[in-house]
């Protein structure tokens, strides 16, 4: 069988002058940049190189006419972890870019994140120019050298090289469709120095890529049937939010009342519930709570309804199997990769998880509509409590059950749980958290329950108040995606909770919070430790070695960088900051917390795992 090597078609300088003329002036980076004004993206996140230097001059470009814009990071993977953080707090498409070879490379971490956690991104890297391939350029990582197509495989949706201008569009659309559809996630162009600043092949888009992307409202109708025949006929019903309900909530929330429901929350779909709705009893699975657990372990449950979760460790590793897997359970999903994780499931319903709710609740209120009472009743707010709400007053305590000790401690150092409480307390109720990995999830899932105003019959907004890196779990992902869902946001304060192991890791994106004037507030938890290594080794009697960090100022830190800093040593440390300045500062702030070390986070699930005994 003979090979037909393709041939490249270089561009003259005579044909690439008359092209430029029919397509005034407008390169292929040009028209990429008009594809992403087209979707309503603001920001490209990326640190600049000498091969992607043409994206760079169309942004330039874009920006002097109130267009698209870069941002530039430090690092390569805390680009992706802004586009990551901007494309959660949208609900649309982040878009991160490198240059070729270790610009390319070092997106690898975030991109393989977004993958996991179901994040759609653009990623854009370059490579040499076409002609180079193959002869030892500069940075080469064209599949004749380090292929960096190659790495980006398997932790994208779609992955490609654009050799020739007549690809571009397609593979473009083709890109953006992938990123969103079925199975959301990042999506890899690799496009090459030479083809990113040769004349487009139009002045303008020529696909209607908003129309393209409309997300279909698709669901099983025979499924949803037989679920709303299994919800009336129910003794007893939990239902599990998952991180795919974020637009589904209200819905889902409407339905578990009809039913007179228990609510629980994976730690993806913790920020999706009011920790204060009366139907809520906690997370499940990691640092999760007893109260859910026991929700689930109830004899009376006959019916436990999953939500948009993919049943991964996070989220079930603290099940007991005979409550997850068995015949009570029905799993509802968009996502055929999630289903697969419960094959022995009574029930799949297929469809967009919003339109699976909203024909459940019409289906459930038509059989009250003639004024007979529906199931939920006690455990509706009283008037008094929904005033107080709008206020911004807390209720009564919430139905969950939380490890005791800590969170009320008076100590000095200040206890993980007593932070936690404090910030809880102190921030407004539109403040959204982002917990980076490590320590400081644990005792963000147990113990920061966010105050707002998201229950039955008070206005309900879908996102998320509470972000994590889960399933890949990446350190360092919480101070990149608070800038980045800082310049996506609506201006509501945005609380980074992190470690000083990931701080080490990826601190100097704080420069970027600065040059951009975001009012983030980084809240350090500093132990002098990687702190989940520390004790997940005392909890398993390994040997204590690897754990010890440095002792560090970082309010000196801070200052180095021109940000406002305070060390926090105590609950009343807290308690005497001017939060409103905080949140309102042209700039970021970073609270040097002084935790006590020997405090243990609620990692007993995952210890379990880790030695074979869960």
């Amino acid at each position: 069988m003979s090979i037909q090597v393709p041939t490249v078609r270089h561009v003259s300088a005579r044909a690439a002058g008359n092209a430029a003329a029919r397509t005034g002036g407008v390169e292929v980076g040009d028209l990429l940049v008009q594809y992403l004004a087209d979707l309503g993206v603001e920001y490209v996140f990326g640190v600049p190189g000498g091969a992607i230097e043409p994206l760079y001059n169309a942004l330039a470009r874009s920006q002097r006419r109130g267009g698209p814009r870069p941002v530039v990071a430090r690092h390569e993977t805390g680009a992706a972890f802004m586009a990551d953080g901007y494309a959660r707090q949208t609900g649309g498409l982040g878009v991160c870019c490198a240059t070729t070879g270790p610009g390319a490379t070092n997106l690898l971490t975030g991109v393989c994140s977004a993958y996991e956690n179901h994040v759609p991104l653009l990623v854009i890297t370059a490579q040499t120019a076409l002609a180079h391939f193959g002869r030892g350029a500069f940075q080469e990582s064209s599949c004749t050298a380090v292929n960096t197509v190659g790495m980006f495989q398997h932790c994208t949706r779609y992955n490609t090289l654009v050799s020739h201008v007549e690809q571009f569009e397609r593979k473009l659309v083709a890109a953006l469709m992938a990123a969103f559809q079925p199975t959301p996630g990042p999506v890899h162009l690799s496009i090459p120095l030479d083809l990113l600043r040769q004349p487009a092949s139009a002045d303008r888009p020529g696909i209607d890529v908003t129309a393209t992307l409309q997300r279909p409202a698709l669901v099983d109708r025979n499924a949803v049937t037989r679920l709303g025949e299994y919800l009336e006929d129910a003794r007893k019903a939990v239902f599990v939010v998952g991180e795919g309900c974020g637009e589904a909530v209200s819905a889902l929330l409407a339905v578990a009342a009809e039913c007179d429901a228990v609510v629980i929350a994976t730690p993806h779909g913790k920020g999706l519930v009011s920790p204060y709705h009366p139907l809520f009893r906690g997370i499940v699975g990691f640092a999760g709570h007893s109260s859910a657990i026991e929700a689930l372990l109830d004899p009376q449950v006959d019916t436990v309804v999953l939500a948009g979760t993919s049943l991964g460790e996070w989220a079930a590793g603290g099940w007991d199997a005979g409550a997850s897997l068995d015949v009570r359970l029905i799993h509802v999903d968009s996502m055929e990769a999630n289903l697969m994780r419960s094959p022995t499931a009574t029930l799949h319903v297929r469809g967009r998880i919003s339109t699976v709710f909203e024909c459940l609740r019409d289906r459930l209120r038509e059989r009250t509509c003639d004024g007979a009472p529906a199931r939920w009743r006690g455990a509706a707010l009283s008037f008094a409590e929904a005033a107080m709400l709008a206020r911004g007053k807390p209720v009564r305590h919430f139905r969950l059950d939380i490890e005791p000790g800590g969170d009320r401690d008076d100590a000095v150092p200040i206890k993980p749980q007593r932070l936690m409480h404090e910030l809880t307390r102190l921030l407004p109720p539109n403040a959204r958290f982002l917990v980076d990995t490590g320590n400081s999830t644990a005792w963000a899932i147990h113990y920061l329950h966010p105050f707002d105003r998201r229950l039955a019959g008070v206005r309900y907004a879908g996102a998320s108040l509470f972000r994590g890196s889960f399933e890949f779990a990446a350190m360092g992902w919480a101070i990149g995606a608070a800038i980045g869902t800082a310049l996506g946001g609506d201006g509501g304060p945005v609380v980074c909770i992190t470690g000083d192991g990931s701080l080490l890791m990826n601190g100097q994106e704080l420069t970027v919070a600065v040059q951009e004037r975001l009012p983030v507030i980084f809240v350090i938890l500093n132990d002098g430790a990687l702190g989940m290594i520390k004790h997940g080794q005392r909890l398993a009697q390994a040997e204590p070695i690897g754990y010890r960090l440095p002792e560090i100022d970082y309010c000196k830190y801070a200052d180095a960088m021109d940000v406002a800093a305070y060390c926090i040593r105590s609950a009343r440390d807290l308690q005497a900051l001017d939060i409103e300045t905080l949140c309102s500062r042209a700039g970021p702030t970073l609270l040097d917390v002084r935790i006590d070390p020997e405090e243990v986070p609620p990692i007993h699930a995952r210890i379990k795992v880790l030695e074979g005994t869960a």
